[in-house]
C-alpha cells in the first residue's frame, strides 16, 4: 500500500525553492533575492550582520582615502542607511511594517557598527598615514 500519492511527489518549483532556503545558512539567505523570511528575528539578523560587513570595509577605505571629520562621519551615516534601505526594500522586498516600520530597520545595528566603522577608520588611518 502506498502511504503517499502521486500529488504529494511533485512540488512546486516555490515550494522546492522555499525548502531549500529555509535551512541555508543565515549569510547564504541573506544574499538570495527576495527571499522568505520566516522567521522575523533572522531577517533583522541578517541586516545586523550585513551591515557590520559594509561598517567595516567603509572604515577601512575611510582611512585609506584620507577622509577626515565630520564629511567622512556624514557620508558614511548617508551610506550606510542607503544601503540598508536598498537591501530591505528593493533586494528583499520584504514589508517594513511587519518589522516596525522603515526606521526600525535603519536603526537595527546601528551603533555597533557605527563604532566598528570607526575603529577601523582610525586604525587604518593611523596605520597608513602616520607610519
Amino acid at each position: 500500500k502506498l502511504w503517499f500519492t502521486h500529488t504529494n511527489l511533485e512540488m512546486s518549483a516555490a515550494a522546492k525553492e522555499k525548502k531549500s532556503t529555509s535551512s541555508a545558512p543565515l549569510w547564504k539567505k541573506a544574499l538570495i533575492r527576495q527571499d522568505a523570511w520566516d522567521d522575523k528575528e533572522e531577517f533583522l539578523d541578517a541586516i545586523y550582520w550585513l551591515r557590520q560587513v559594509f561598517s567595516a570595509v567603509l572604515g577601512i577605505i575611510w582611512g585609506i582615502i584620507p577622509l577626515q571629520g565630520f564629511i567622512g562621519m556624514g557620508i558614511y551615516l548617508l551610506l550606510s542607511a542607503l544601503a540598508v534601505y536598498i537591501y530591505f526594500s528593493i533586494y528583499q522586498r520584504v514589508d517594513e511594517e511587519e518589522y516596525g516600520g522603515t526606521w526600525e530597520l535603519l536603526k537595527e545595528g546601528f551603533m555597533t557598527s557605527f563604532s566598528l566603522f570607526l575603529v577601523n577608520w582610525i586604525i587604518s588611518y593611523s596605520a597608513v598615514h602616520f607610519g
